[in-house]
């Protein structure tokens, strides 16, 4: 089932963001939007929100589930 799930990611910069992107790029099979401002990520997708927060912290940046949207 495809859910949209809330997630903070400590991003400060375009290249933060740009990392976020590129992760969730080869993850494939997820659509986002990147709310940089207030460091969120939101993630429509219907993989397992363990395997989202994993991807978003090979950004090495601090990230945790917020919750569904």
């Amino acid at each position: 089932m495809t859910t949209k799930q809330e997630f903070f990611v400590d991003m400060t910069c375009e290249g933060c963001s740009g990392a976020v992107t590129r992760v969730l790029n080869k993850l494939g099979g997820v659509q986002f939007e990147i709310d940089l401002p207030n460091k969120k990520v939101f993630i429509v997708s219907d993989k397992d929100t363990d395997l989202l927060l994993e991807t978003l912290k090979k950004t090495g940046k601090a990230a945790n589930y917020i919750g569904p949207k």
